[in-house]
């Protein structure tokens, strides 16, 4: 996400009489893709309601797979916008899973915080369906927005995986809207509704296993949301501190730390 991705969000805030959840303004999809740089694609689509979700598995080049990752993107672009972060794991044995929700990618219809937790929760249940997946330890990756529905599902989920991951992932809706634009926090609060969030969610993973990946380099969500999600997780849980921007961390010095950390959780 960037900086300008919200600012559209304040501008008409002054004129809502009633609450509203505001989803266009943080759902900032793209059809066009870059060249997928995997060399082993799988091409997945699912129907919900009217529309179509599409996926890729991604599986290394071993046979031995260390585990799958269920890996949910940000705010912008699509799966082809964010493999700089998901082929390193790939390299180093991880089987991924990249969903691309309504709107994004080859994915038809618009996206919703509603309709994005209905479709997170089915494909997770297709996911489940499939022996290359279920006989393997199940992670649930969200990145910047995608930490959002990643740990929602992994609340109405937690006997059904083995940990989850969040990178550069916001506390919740409202919170970043609120960064964004402090001088109107009072507004905010009183019409950008966070239907669920990861402050929250996560208070009822106790027992999993969690990793937090944040930077205090980050512009984009606050180095403090991070830290607010950390605190508000029971144990077992692990925060890790990389230097560099938003969810660069696979791009950085500290890409074998986090490697690491995720190979152990």
């Amino acid at each position: 996400m960037k900086t300008s991705i919200f600012i559209t969000i304040f501008l008409i805030l002054v004129s809502f009489f009633s609450k509203a959840q505001m989803d266009d303004k943080f759902y900032q999809s793209k059809k066009e893709m870059k060249a997928l740089e995997f060399k082993n694609i799988e091409q997945v689509s699912l129907p919900v309601n009217n529309d179509t979700i599409t996926a890729v598995v991604l599986k290394p080049e071993s046979k031995s797979i260390k585990k799958t990752i269920l890996f949910f993107h940000g705010a912008a672009g699509n799966i082809s916008t964010y493999q700089f972060m998901t082929k390193p794991l790939v390299d180093a044995g991880f089987q991924v899973v990249m969903v691309d929700m309504r709107g994004y990618g080859k994915s038809t219809g618009t996206p919703t915080h509603l309709n994005v937790a209905e479709d997170g929760q089915k494909f997770f249940d297709y996911v489940l369906s499939r022996k290359d997946i279920s006989n393997t330890k199940i992670y649930l990756y969200g990145a910047s927005l995608g930490s959002q529905i990643a740990t929602h599902l992994a609340k109405g989920n937690q006997s059904k995986i083995s940990g989850l991951i969040l990178d550069g992932g916001m506390s919740s809706f409202t919170d970043i809207a609120i960064k964004f634009k402090p001088e109107m926090k009072e507004i905010i609060e009183k019409y950008v509704t966070s239907p669920y969030s990861a402050k929250e969610d996560v208070k009822a993973l106790a027992g999993l296993p969690k990793l937090f990946i944040y930077s205090k380099g980050d512009s984009t969500v606050p180095f403090e949301q991070g830290q607010l999600i950390y605190e508000n997780a029971p144990e077992p849980k692990q925060f890790l501190e990389f230097s560099g921007e938003h969810i660069d961390g696979m791009r950085t010095a500290d890409k074998d730390r986090i490697l690491k950390a995720i190979e152990n959780l």
